[in-house]
């Protein structure tokens, strides 16, 4: 019997969903038996339909994207996101920002959907595996610049090549991908300086080279490449201070002894284009995020003379943990494709190797 008129935990939370009883139901001060519960399945599948809708416009930063991944309307993603808010009698999200902002209590509610929903597709996972041995699901949660458009055409290749795969990739932070491998939430991380620690084991990837980023109209956007020096005294869009590459980038600096006025901290890649974009300043960022830009003329990129600027990339999981076969293919993927090809790919494949073998 569950006690009625407090909050649930989320271990009964999942109790309520395996057993396809709306938490709603709970509204009495006192204890009612699971058995005397009416099942209404509808109301506790849109419940997680409704989470599952919000976490990911918040991981998208985009009511259209994020519609897009639920087959649904942009009006029906926006829509779901503000009957939570009629529902919470909170905001959740900051409109009047662009693009929008999660508020306090929003990052609260993300963070409960976002263990909810991964809990409750556990749960599904451990059904279907009961049902059909055959079902294999991987989780990958990757860093937003990671180059999106190409990532999406390799997800479908990759299940095209194995149709019994069901891969999931989620965009988050970097700081919220080590996190994500590190409790286990998900399979493999992608992330961009990927480093050995206790807890994670780190695969190498591939590398960009860093090169300098303006509008069209800039006094440099004309030059074969470019010396650090040449940027004293520019108004620079940067990514903001807590972030690696741009510790990295503010290293070179100093070394170049070039000072720099800072315009504008971002907190990804994308917004900084699109800033770029506006005449607000120029920047360092990895080359293959700004080749859309460059071939539609919205953006120009510029060589960096001198020591190489680079940002290596990589592929975490969880230390102690054996991974998957369907894991250890779609690594070997990643690492074979061509235009994803890494620099130093001979120490990563010999990793991947050592894992097949341990299999």
């Amino acid at each position: 019997m569950l006690p009625v008129g407090r909050e649930l935990s989320y271990a009964e939370h999942l109790h309520l969903i395996a057993r396809r009883v709306p938490v709603s139901q709970f509204g009495l001060q006192t204890e009612v038996p699971l058995r005397d519960v009416p099942v209404v399945a509808s109301t506790m599948n849109i419940t997680l339909r409704s989470m599952q809708i919000f976490c990911d416009v918040v991981q998208r930063r985009s009511f259209s994207l994020a519609a897009g991944d639920n087959g649904i309307a942009q009006s029906s993603a926006s829509q779901t996101v503000h009957h939570l808010e009629e529902r919470l009698g909170v905001q959740l999200l900051d409109r009047s920002k662009r693009p929008f902002v999660l508020t306090p209590e929003g990052e609260r509610y993300y963070d409960g959907c976002r263990q909810l929903v991964r809990l409750h597709q556990k749960l599904e996972d451990e059904i279907h595996a009961l049902r059909d041995e055959t079902a294999r699901r991987l989780s990958v949660a990757s860093i937003y610049s990671v180059g999106l458009a190409h990532m999406s055409a390799l997800m479908e290749r990759f299940k095209t090549e194995y149709p019994g795969a069901d891969v999931r990739l989620d965009y988050m932070h970097p700081a919220q991908v080590n996190e994500a491998v590190e409790q286990g939430e998900v399979d493999l991380g992608l992330v961009s300086f990927p480093e050995d620690s206790r807890k994670l084991v780190a695969t190498a990837w591939r590398t960009e080279s860093l090169v300098l980023v303006c509008h069209p109209r800039h006094r440099l956007a004309k030059s074969e490449s470019i010396e650090l020096g040449e940027l004293a005294g520019e108004s620079f869009v940067a990514l903001k201070t807590n972030l690696r590459l741009r510790a990295e980038i503010d290293r070179e600096l100093l070394v170049e002894k070039v000072e720099i006025h800072v315009a504008h901290e971002l907190d990804n890649i994308e917004h900084i284009k699109r800033d770029i974009e506006t005449g607000a300043g120029v920047s360092i960022l990895p080359a293959p995020t700004v080749q859309r830009e460059v071939a539609d003329g919205t953006l120009v990129s510029v060589p960096v003379k001198g020591t190489p600027l680079e940002r290596p990339l990589g592929i975490i999981h969880r230390r102690g943990v054996e991974l998957s076969c369907i894991a250890l293919q779609f690594i070997e993927m990643l690492q074979a494709d061509g235009e994803f090809a890494c620099t130093a790919s001979a120490s990563a494949n010999g990793k991947v190797d050592q894992l097949s073998q341990q299999r």
